[in-house]
């Protein structure tokens, strides 16, 4: 059996690798490409068979796969192998409009997308929420299974404390340092159009934040990978830059608390159950114009939406008080979103791709087909 996973286009991370890391558990026997990038090869275990993201290589693998396991559209040239599986587990709950449902998108980039659309055999669905927004904005008519996000898993593991701890460690924080992870989305006038880094204003005041927050907070920026390259942070700034972190899940584990805009990881990270602060500084443009949302998120919200530096650094200042006051909101917010996040959702993941077939050995015990 060939299998091939790919996430973002050449990362190791996301429901793919939580799918894979599951399978190597299992102990499949099975021939498996990973699709890669220059930039992110080293962030592959050793041991780890890839073809780099776009090569022919690349698509020699997908042609020959028995099973494809993607978390994002496959924007190449390939011919998916009779009687193959296609799995698409997609990348969040979408408040931002996708595909069809965007409000602007460049020449001719949904009509190439369609050609891997028309490939995907299974859909995962984070929620109920989601499902049927997936199914228009892709017009995907196949089967879509509300499983929760298997990258989602390590959130409500037992191994939670641990990989903190080890992050944290990593990363050089200590213990009684408040961790801030702020992971704005993407914009797309910054992706498709040929902007510099003079082009990416940062809109936290750094300045204000080290001089009211001290050196008792640090700033975790996580970029989104199609963006990451567009800032360059001044030595000395509170900021770490952990956009080539290889896994942001890690990440919400050594968080204290989360400051994004419109980012799917307000969805994820709820699930830690920690605080959740919405910085919107640009929500008129980028709802009404740029790419549109599915619902009210300021309805939607546990916690007001914020429009300067300066209430997002006075929210992270009363960060405890504020978490206190929306309990309530936070947790009908998490029930609408995470109800299927309980630890297991790589496991339903693994049921559908690899159903097991009961069989009765000589002496009358159960045994199950091996992967």
């Amino acid at each position: 059996m060939n299998l091939v996973f790919t996430a973002f286009r050449g990362h190791f991370s996301d429901s793919p690798r939580a799918i894979y890391e599951a399978l190597l558990e299992r102990g499949l026997d099975a021939d498996v490409t990973w699709l890669s990038a220059p930039h992110t090869q080293a962030t592959f275990p050793d041991g780890v068979s890839t073809a780099e993201f776009g090569t022919p290589a690349s698509v020699a693998a997908l042609e020959a796969a028995d099973v494809v396991v993607s978390n994002d559209h496959i924007p190449l040239d390939w011919e998916k192998r009779p009687g193959a599986t296609y799995l698409q587990t997609w990348h969040g709950t979408p408040l931002k409009r996708i595909h069809n449902d965007v409000l602007w998108a460049p020449e001719g980039r949904l009509a190439y997308l369609e050609h891997d659309i028309a490939r995907w055999d299974l859909v995962l669905s984070p929620n109920a929420a989601s499902t049927e927004r997936l199914r228009r904005a892709f017009g995907f008519s196949g089967p879509i299974h509300e499983t929760g996000l298997p990258r989602n898993d390590l959130l409500s593991s037992p191994r939670a404390g641990e990989v903190r701890a080890a992050v944290r460690a990593e990363l050089g924080i200590g213990d009684d340092q408040k961790v801030v992870l702020y992971t704005p989305t993407w914009r797309d006038d910054l992706v498709f159009q040929k902007t510099g880094p003079q082009d990416f204003e940062f809109p936290i005041d750094l300045d204000d934040f080290a001089a009211r927050l001290g050196e008792d907070h640090v700033l975790l920026l996580r970029l989104h990978n199609m963006v990451m390259d567009r800032l360059e942070i001044p030595e000395g700034s509170p900021v770490r830059d952990v956009c080539g972190y290889p896994d942001i899940r890690d990440l919400y584990l050594a968080a204290d608390l989360l400051v994004t805009d419109y980012s799917s990881t307000m969805f994820d990270f709820a699930i830690t159950g920690k605080p959740i602060v919405f910085f919107t500084y640009d929500l008129d443009y980028f709802r009404d114009e740029l790419r549109g949302f599915y619902f009210d998120l300021a309805e939607a919200a546990p916690t007001p939406l914020l429009r300067t530096s300066k209430e997002l650094v006075d929210a992270i200042t009363d960060i405890d008080a504020i978490a206190a006051e929306s309990a309530e909101d936070y947790a009908r917010f998490r029930e609408t979103f995470t109800h299927l996040e309980d630890g297991a959702a790589t496991q339903r993941v693994l049921d559908l791709l690899f159903p097991t077939t009961p069989t009765e050995d000589p002496e009358g015990d159960e045994n199950h087909a091996d992967l």
